[in-house]
């Protein structure tokens, strides 16, 4: 006679035997899971919008930047230009007569710096008969002149310029005594 011997498994993991899986795996609380989950969506969200918010103000820094640089670099090309149109002006008041090819020459070069110019928003502004504005004027001389009101300005001595409406160069200018 044989003995039926009966193995009893010690480590079973089957459901239902002992309970075993039921201790090795905590029980899920899937709204709480859910919750969690939901909070870290909505950090990482907020964490993309001000990401890209920031970019977007970096590039508009850098462009505001760019257009800085380009605007000095701009000003630091007209302003000596400023001076040859200074001594081009000078040049024609001497030159005189129109039907000489020289004077005409002179003349078609300073009109084509003007038009450049003006194709940059540069513009000249009028000083004679208007008052003295610091802003806009430097005075270079004081004179008495009996008939012109104290502050006008009498003569300009160079010219100013305007760039898009500011001030590109001031005016230097003669004003009648009583201004300064």
């Amino acid at each position: 006679m044989t003995a039926k011997v009966h193995h009893k498994k010690e480590n079973s993991f089957a459901p239902g035997e002992g309970g075993a899986a039921r201790e090795l795996l905590p029980a899920a609380d899937l709204g709480k899971d859910n919750e969690e989950l939901r909070e870290q969506l909505r950090q990482e969200r907020d964490r993309h919008l001000r990401t890209l918010a920031d970019f977007k103000n970096y590039r508009r820094r850098v462009e505001r930047e760019g257009s800085k640089a380009a605007e000095s670099g701009k000003r630091e090309i007209i302003l000596p230009l400023l001076s040859i149109v200074d001594d081009l002006e000078r040049s024609l008041e001497w030159a005189g007569d129109e039907g000489q090819p020289f004077s005409n020459g002179v003349r078609l070069c300073y009109q084509k710096i003007l038009t450049l110019l003006n194709e940059q928003g540069v513009h000249p502004f009028e000083s004679v008969g208007r008052q003295f504005t610091p802003e806009l004027h430097d005075a270079v001389a004081v004179s008495r002149d009996a008939q012109a009101e104290p502050g006008t300005i009498l003569q300009e001595l160079r010219r100013g310029y305007l760039w898009n409406n500011d001030l590109l160069r001031p005016a230097q200018v003669q004003v009648a005594e009583g201004s300064i």
